[in-house]
């Protein structure tokens, strides 16, 4: 041992013998004095004989940290955590020493890419998906609804949310999210984007993902770094032409070294109004023997709240358990609709017969509530891990409806009066218990398989009352009790592989469904099952930096909405009535697409897609009844084609460009209800685009603007062919408060042209429809984000495959 190293272990002994020990303590916190947890604590010895001897510690959630065991002397505390300019400070400690508060200012520089405004959503193509980065951009200021309005690929419009022409199955990192369309678009709006990291649209989706819908939408968010705690609040403001209407939400995200939790909640309180008109023309041999003309005037009252949260737990560096919960409440009180319609009758010689007014009131209450248990293992090799997951749905939806209809002369005397009741109910319980298996060969190629079990109760009941001289009597015809019972086996595996600038994705799915339904005022009992194989398949080739080309194919499967099996028929009005088909059969799809890129950011994508047994409410008119009903039925089949063109190009510094330029074609063959089931052929082709521009201002870009029009030509849509449409909309955005806040302000459908018509004319069919909905909006709104808003929270979601099929 030299003789430095024996002077040094003496005078170690010598002072940690005789000397007095010492503890200095203190409270880290950031510019606005808000705590800042775990950041790095190190104290050093200013001792020739004892430099490079350091002592560290980290503050707990509120910033605190203690040192003991310190000798006299001068001494050197450095501070440090991500984003934050290091403190350094000397001081000579000869007793015990509380610090004053250290405040660590922020690294604007060094947070160059995290600050808000210091990146921009960027585009990256994978061999199955197209990811769209969007974390710590201007967009993660927004709402995650309008994330999907400027996400490439994806549509958001009158009310809808599509990918290639149908509606996405939506995915919260990697878990479905199975609520019906409208719930989801609720939870989106209301949910902040601050802790998105990326959109994965998934146009032919793997084997790992339900056979069930067509393309995914998986929103992928950002995990925790750090320990902490931050929260948002937001609010928005929209004016139609008619009524206001609300959204306001929080959400809050903490994690300690081994909990983290999450919950958002939201309400959106809102009236919607359209007025509708809608003309048929009743035909009997060749020749119209009645016309109708009907004016509608709806307004629907909702108030819907949602509570999304979750609570993760790490057991140790092998173990994980977490349980979600998705609980949706939409009140009776707050769900009311209310539906004016006045109708003229016109003889076959076009003169005013009568008119008949009906006045509908209804109120509804939906309890969605879901619960999910997950839990995570760690194997031994490095990235192979085993996740298993049970879910829980519990749903019940209830109506009433009361409707008056008055018929009148043309003098306007009175004819009749009618009046009937209709109370409907529908319970649905979902059981899923779910395994997955993830196992990396080597670095270039990875297996997965997994299981899925599912089942599904449903009971509707359906009562109709109908009175009689004022004695309300019920209308046995017209009530009926429908109970449904589905099971689903499901087991799927996938290899992928990469070698050089070829990329391989393959999987295979198989399903096993039973299926029963029992009508019980009928006694009609129903029985499906099937064993279905569901292949996947991707290749992708990088020809070079800038350039390369895909293939994709897979099949897909459309089940039946549970309300779309209920055979009952539910009498909107005297005249028109909704029925369900409990033979009806899924959809299978065949979708096959050929892509290729070059310079980066122009994409030309050629698809074919063959649909056997397409779904469709068809609305068709009864000429010898003169009804109109909405009938549940399959298509006999639906073909598309078409070559899209997408780029998501940088124009300038501050200005970014979105384009979408789609042509294709639907041919879609179809029996006709009403004439002995004739075969009908219907297609066209049509085009829609979508252009976006994003720009920036001011030097730090904290303000910015969007400008996105949209257009849809004429489609045809199995019987029906649907006009064309166009939005201007516009939107512009401040970050205020060192990007802590933004304030947004914004015109949806500045010209009013979102509304279409429908038409369906074919043999002895010829009905005429206009939507006019509260489509263009003055838009206004504010977000605000607490604690430590820099830190990135996990959320999970729900994992059940069925919920989507919940009635809306």
């Amino acid at each position: 041992m030299s003789l430095k190293s024996i002077h040094l272990l003496l005078f170690v002994f010598s002072i940690s013998c005789f000397s007095q020990e010492y503890r200095v303590n203190g409270y880290v916190k950031d510019d606005k004095s808000n705590a800042i947890a775990y950041a790095n604590v190190v104290i050093t010895k200013n001792s020739k004989v004892t430099e490079g001897i350091a002592i560290g510690a980290s503050t707990d959630e509120n910033g605190y940290f203690i040192i003991e065991n310190l000798i006299t002397g001068n001494y050197t505390i450095k501070v440090s955590f991500l984003g934050y300019i290091t403190y350094t400070e000397t001081f000579e400690l000869d007793k015990h020493t509380k610090l004053n508060n250290i405040v660590l200012k922020e690294n604007i520089e060094a947070l160059g890419g995290i600050t808000v405004y210091a990146k921009k959503p960027t585009l990256k193509r994978l061999v199955d998906r197209l990811v769209f980065n969007v974390e710590n951009s201007t967009l993660s200021n927004n709402n995650v609804l309008d994330v999907l309005k400027n996400t490439p690929g994806v549509l958001v419009h009158d009310g809808n949310i599509t990918v290639k022409n149908s509606e996405p199955t939506v995915y919260i990192n990697d878990r479905r999210v199975h609520l019906s369309s409208s719930e989801i678009q609720q939870l989106l709006e209301g949910t902040s984007a601050t802790n998105i990291k990326s959109i994965e649209v998934i146009t032919n989706p793997p084997a790992k993902y339900e056979a069930e819908g067509g393309a995914v939408l998986n929103i992928v968010t950002s995990k925790n770094i750090v320990a902490g705690y931050n929260g948002s609040v937001f609010g928005n403001f929209k004016q139609g032409s008619e009524y206001p209407k609300y959204a306001f939400g929080t959400s809050h995200f903490f994690k300690t070294k081994k909990l983290s939790a999450y919950i958002n909640y939201n309400i959106s309180p809102k009236r919607d109004f359209r007025n509708n008109t809608e003309a048929v023309n009743f035909i009997e041999n060749n020749q119209n023997t009645s016309s109708w003309e009907t004016d509608y005037k709806r307004t629907r009252e909702t108030s819907n709240q949602n509570i999304n949260s979750s609570i993760n737990y790490h057991l140790n560096d092998k173990n994980n358990i977490g349980f979600s919960t998705n609980l949706l409440f939409s009140p009776r009180a707050n769900t009311k609709n209310t539906v004016d319609s006045f109708t003229e009758v016109y003889n076959v010689s076009g003169v005013l017969d009568s008119t008949f007014t009906s006045l509908n009131r209804k109120v509804d209450e939906t309890f969605n509530l879901a619960f999910t248990l997950d839990y995570l293992l760690k194997l031994k090799k490095e990235g192979e891990k085993l996740s298993a997951s049970v879910h829980h749905t519990n749903y019940d939806f209830s109506s009433f409806q009361n409707v008056d209809t008055d018929y009148l002369f043309p003098d306007e005397s009175l004819i009749r009066s009618n009046r009937f009741q209709t109370f409907s109910s529908q319970e649905i319980k979902i059981y899923t218990g779910q395994f997955d298996y993830e196992l990396p060969i080597n670095d270039s190629s990875e297996f997965e398989a997994g299981l899925k079990v599912s089942n599904i109760n449903s009971e509707s009941i359906l009562d109709q009352f109908l009175f009689d001289n004022g004695i309300k009597l019920q209308d046995l015809e017209n009530s009926d009790k429908f109970l449904y019972d589905e099971t689903n086996y499901a087991a799927y595996s996938s290899y992928s592989k990469d070698w050089g600038k070829w990329h391989l994705k393959a999987g295979l799915r198989t399903e096993i469904t039973n299926i029963k339904g029992n009508s019980l005022s009928t006694n009609q009992i129903s029985n499906n099952d099937y064993i279905k194989l569901f292949p996947s398949f991707h290749l992708l080739n990088e020809i070079n930096e800038n350039n390369e080309i895909y293939f994709n194919y897979n099949k897909r499967i459309y089940r039946p909405r549970y309300d779309q099996l209920n055979p009952f028929k539910y009498f909107l009005n005297d005249n028109a009535f909704v029925t369900g088909n409990p033979k009806l059969r899924p959809q299978i799809d065949d979708v096959f697409t050929l892509g290729y890129t070059f310079n980066k950011d122009y994409t030309f994508e050629l698809y074919y897609r063959y649909e056997n047994n397409s779904t469709l409410l068809v609305i068709v008119q009864d000429n010898e009844e003169n009804l109109i009903k909405n009938i549940n039925t399959n298509l006999n089949r639906s073909i598309s084609y078409g070559l899209d063109f997408t780029t998501y190009t940088k124009i300038s510094n501050n200005w970014n460009l979105y384009a979408l330029a789609s042509a294709f074609k639907f041919e879609d063959q179809f029996n006709a209800l009403e004439s002995n089931n004739e075969l009908i052929d219907n297609g066209r082709w049509s085009v829609y685009s979508q252009i976006i521009n994003y720009f920036t201002f001011l030097k730090d870009k904290s303000l910015s603007a969007d400008l996105a029009y949209l257009y849809v030509s004429d489609i045809a849509s199995g019987p029906y062919v649907n006009s064309s449409r166009s939005s201007l909309d516009l939107n512009l955005r401040k970050l205020l408060w060192e990007n802590r806040a933004s304030l947004s302000i914004g015109i949806v459908d500045f010209f009013n042209n979102q509304n279409f018509s429908r038409s369906a004319r074919y043999l002895n069919q010829d009905i005429f429809f206009k939507y006019g909905k509260e489509t263009r909006l003055f838009t206004l709104g504010f977000n605000y984000k607490f604690g430590n808003y820099k830190l990135k929270a996990k959320k999970k979601e729900i994992n059940s495959q069925e919920r989507d099929r919940l009635q809306e």
